[in-house]
């Protein structure tokens, strides 16, 4: 079917134009309007529809379309530019980006919005139509809205209205910027570059305690002070693990050759010697005064530091390779542990097996953290054949969320203050991804070790972390905020949040 514009346009032209004879020699002779000594010939159409419609091409009609309506009908890429889309990919321009769109639509289109909170849900529901055409082929009877540059005061000195002048003084939430620089370095010769060592652990006295080779060294975060707790050279033997207790006067030391030692740092003197284990000790993780290790003999010990000797051992039989990560949920209730043999188990305090089991891992778990904002959720972090972290709702058992990492993952840790977690890689990228949870988008990639980073411990604030890397060196980054969420996540299930 013909567009009537178009069939009149066709009429004209046979009735108002010469037909042209057709083409001959080296002239290409083409239609035109007679001459102006001619007089043209009527039509039924008038004067201002005829000049418009005599034309060799169409222009569509742009005076009366509905702004307000086309205006969201532009990308957003388009209608923010080239220099929003960059800022957005550095992690600053979602909410500039905002910002200048609401802007537009307040000096265009009289929009008067005066605060860019709440906007993002209002752009999530206009249609989100791409490659449509902002300009129409019709003319539109309605109206256009009215701009409110006629009702702007004519005394104001600013070029933008009131309500666009209110949208820039608006407060914003300030953009959190990590620092891709570590602000302290330390020298750790001859720190291991072992896969399934746990060898840098932070106390919440504010002390590091690393082991580097034989010896296990104290560095004060307060002081920057070193001291040397305990030499195992004299037997041949070597530091494999350390692990400092809740209160951080108590530092547990596992061992090559499967003892586990436990030193009081107050007064610089081992309390006990833990036998039991028939091969290293790699993992070690405290509840309390109960220490549970973790072996290559694929054991699992858990016994009571005060009374080694009056209180049996708990043997936790499961895994069928080396355990080499082991950690407590915030509740201390439910013991996670990962093994070589690419299975997470999560164990309680009344049975000796396992209570769940999740076997998704293609590769070694070592890199295990509990989620201290979600109750029962935990993190979990493959090996180089596999390179992802997946999360558990271990309430019920069920895998929740994975995400591929592109890298080796060696260790995990969840923000005491927000919901964001921190992870560390090994091959090939050796890098830091700081994560923020449910999204699992990136907020920082820190990149500075040369050799995979098999160590992360977190500060007793919470607000920096100290990783360490087979280069021998650890190093110091600030990648958490200080301020504590002011929405912070509640479960029904946790019955202490109920206690008045």
């Amino acid at each position: 079917m013909f567009n009537q514009d178009y069939e009149r346009r066709l009429l004209v032209q046979q009735n108002g134009f010469a037909r042209s004879p057709p083409y001959s020699g080296d002239t290409l002779k083409v239609n035109c309007s007679e001459s102006p000594s001619t007089p043209p010939k009527k039509s039924g159409l008038s004067p201002h529809s005829q000049a418009r419609l005599n034309s060799d091409r169409f222009i569509p009609s742009r005076t009366d379309n509905n702004w307000q309506m086309k205006f969201a009908m532009i990308s957003e890429g388009v209608r923010v530019g080239a220099t929003t889309k960059k800022a957005r990919e550095n992690g600053e321009g979602g909410r500039d980006g905002l910002a200048y769109s609401c802007l537009l639509k307040n000096e265009l289109l009289g929009a008067n919005i005066d605060d860019v909170k709440g906007q993002c849900d209002e752009r999530r529901t206009l249609n989100p139509i791409e490659g449509r055409n902002l300009f129409q082929f019709a003319s539109s009877n309605e109206n256009i809205a009215n701009n409110d540059v006629a009702t702007r005061s004519a005394y104001s000195l600013s070029p933008v209205s009131a309500e666009s002048q209110k949208l820039l003084r608006s407060p914003r939430k300030a953009t959190r910027k990590i620092s891709r620089i570590p602000f302290k370095v330390l020298d750790a010769p001859e720190l291991q570059d072992d896969f399934y060592l746990n060898l840098v652990d932070w106390s919440s006295q504010n002390v590091l305690s690393v082991g580097l080779g034989s010896c296990v060294y104290l560095w004060s975060a307060c002081t920057s002070q070193v001291t040397r707790l305990c030499d195992l050279s004299s037997d041949g033997n070597s530091v494999t693990s350390v692990a400092w207790n809740e209160r951080g006067n108590l530092v547990s030391v596992g061992t090559h050759h499967g003892y586990v030692q436990v030193w009081d740092v107050s007064v610089n003197k081992q309390v006990n010697k833990l036998q039991g284990h028939s091969a290293r000790v790699g993992a070690l993780a405290w509840n309390g005064d109960v220490l549970s290790s973790g072996s290559r003999d694929r054991l699992i010990l858990q016994r009571d530091v005060r009374t080694p000797g009056l209180v049996p051992e708990r043997r936790l039989v499961g895994h069928r390779q080396e355990v080499c990560g082991l950690k407590w949920s915030p509740d201390n209730q439910y013991l996670a542990s990962g093994g070589n043999d690419n299975r997470l188990f999560v164990w309680n305090l009344h049975s000796l097996s396992p209570v769940q089991t999740y076997t998704e891992h293609l590769a070694a778990v070592k890199a295990i953290a509990w989620s201290p904002h979600h109750h029962g959720l935990l993190a979990s972090g493959g090996g180089t054949a596999d390179r992802c972290i997946r999360f558990w709702n271990t309430l019920t058992g069920q895998p929740m969320q994975c995400v591929d990492t592109g890298s080796q993952v060696c260790n995990l840790a969840w923000s005491k203050h927000s919901s964001e977690l921190v992870s560390t890689h090994g091959y090939s990228q050796n890098q830091i991804l700081v994560w923020k949870y449910p999204s699992l988008t990136q907020v920082a990639k820190l990149t500075g070790h040369s050799y995979r980073v098999l160590y992360l411990a977190m500060s007793p604030d919470g607000e920096a972390i100290v990783t360490g890397a087979g280069d021998e060196t650890l190093r110091f980054w600030n990648v958490f905020s200080k301020a504590r969420s002011q929405k912070e996540n509640k479960s029904v299930l946790n019955l202490f949040t109920s206690i008045r």
